[in-house]
């Protein structure tokens, strides 16, 4: 059984990423309520199906599937009705961790978030000094709600 354990902290410097190269994702969702979510994302040349279940405590189910990039580019315009989250991820190691910084674009832009999975719920990490207000429990940080009530619109 796949899980994903995680927590989402605002961002208060983004300049730590000045230097970076990312990558540019985007994403849609063919379902989400607080049971399920179903998205679909596409990653320069390769795209994949993400099932994931309710999150419980900083933790959920998550199943990862690839598909072609031709299939994921037509479920999203075709099926996500909700709208297309458009955002270039950045990667940061620390240690054996590793902080992935999202910079949002388009309904989204001057929202910046930084996530980091954890082997378990109790794993300790260092909170760098441009980490923010940690948000893992706001459902307006969740992707699947940004796009359907983009950062823009609050």
């Amino acid at each position: 059984m796949a899980r994903e354990i995680e927590r989402k902290f605002l961002v208060n410097d983004s300049t730590i990423i000045d230097g970076l190269d990312g990558q540019r994702l985007t994403q849609g969702y063919l379902s989400h309520d607080k049971h399920a979510t179903v998205r679909v994302r596409i990653a320069g040349d390769r795209a994949w199906l993400t099932l994931k279940g309710k999150t419980e405590g900083h933790s959920r189910l998550e199943f990862e599937y690839p598909v072609p990039v031709s299939d994921a580019r037509q479920m999203l315009e075709a099926l996500c009705r909700q709208g297309v989250i458009d955002k270039t991820r950045y990667r940061l190691p620390q240690g054996e961790l590793c902080w992935e910084i999202d910079v949002f674009h388009g309904d989204n832009a001057g929202l910046v978030v930084a996530e980091i999975e954890l082997p378990d719920e109790d794993t300790d990490f260092a909170r760098p000094t441009w980490l923010g207000e940690e948000v893992s429990h706001d459902p307006r940080y969740f992707n699947s709600a940004l796009s359907s009530h983009p950062y823009r619109h609050w």
